[in-house]
């Protein structure tokens, strides 16, 4: 008889309020497949990108593999997995949750500083910060920052600390706006024409001309030099800057006019014009100080 061990009594536990759990083994990593299931030969599970009808009895195809149901995780199987098991995982989508995995110092900085506080759960090198609300999961959309909801796993380091708010625009928009493409040739979602930011539309803004465009210019050429990748990212936080500098305003400012000359700046180097007007737009709404 193989004893319990402590790993499985915790993942017991997570399941039994809902959320679907699976081991890691050594390196933080799932188990591999077995013999039949080995380069997704039997089709893949249900509920993989792509649907297939493998139902094998093992821990096999990593976060699909993860389940509620306490007879396949207290299965002779997966006991044999618990047993060399590192860590519990879970599938952070399948919980209906999102968790922001901040990698570094410099990463859990960037969150206390752009994100709302949400429940926070310490990691060896960093923070997991947890929202409400499930998207599509991406590695990388900042530096030293994954995004794990949908199709993912993520370990299980405890409770953590807080309230678990509902998932941000403000993260939605870093996943959306690396939908990026250099362009070849041309750009056919390019904006036909380009809004200039001018007195005529900004009657309420209090800064001068000088003081508006050396900023937006700025931006812009923040913007424009991310040819390769995070063209999107940049969008969004240029749009969020130039945003709150105007939060004392008594309006308007033009801040719409701004927002498309960010655009078609993103557009410029790659970014789907829907993606670059989401992460523009995302970004105005979440300055620090904006109210509307």
């Amino acid at each position: 008889m193989i004893a319990r061990s402590p790993l499985l009594s915790a993942a017991l536990g997570l399941a039994a309020s809902g959320v679907p759990v699976l081991p890691l083994s050594r390196g933080k990593r799932p188990f591999g497949n077995c013999d039949t299931c080995a380069g997704n030969a039997c089709g893949g599970r249900p509920n993989m990108k792509t649907a297939g009808t493998c139902d094998c009895p093992r821990v096999c195809h990593a976060w699909a593999a993860a389940t509620t149901d306490p007879n396949v995780i207290a299965s002779l199987p997966w006991m044999e997995a618990w047993q060399r098991a590192t860590y519990v995982a879970y599938h952070p989508g399948g919980a209906g949750v999102t968790v922001v995995d901040l990698d570094n110092e410099q990463a859990v900085t960037w969150a206390r500083a752009s994100l709302p506080p949400t429940l926070t759960v310490a990691t060896g090198r960093g923070e997991h910060w947890i929202y409400r609300g499930t998207m599509r999961s991406a590695n990388n959309v900042r530096p030293g920052v994954d995004i794990k909801s949908a199709m993912s796993y993520a370990r299980w380091l405890g409770d953590g600390i807080g309230t678990t708010a509902d998932l941000p625009s403000a993260v939605r928009a870093l996943v959306e706006a690396e939908e990026t493409t250099r362009p070849r040739g041309g750009v056919v979602s390019s904006p036909t024409t380009a809004a200039t930011w001018n007195r005529e539309v900004a009657t309420g803004c209090r800064h001068t001309d000088t003081y508006v465009r050396t900023g937006l210019e700025r931006g812009l050429a923040k913007v424009r030099a991310c040819s390769e990748q995070g063209a999107g990212s940049q969008a969004f936080g240029v749009a969020q800057f130039l945003a709150a500098r105007h939060t004392d305003c008594p309006g308007p400012c033009g801040l719409e006019v701004l927002g498309e000359q960010v655009v078609a700046a993103a557009v410029s180097v790659g970014v789907p014009e829907p993606y670059a007007r989401r992460a523009v737009t995302n970004g105005m709404a979440t300055a620090p100080g904006r109210t509307a």
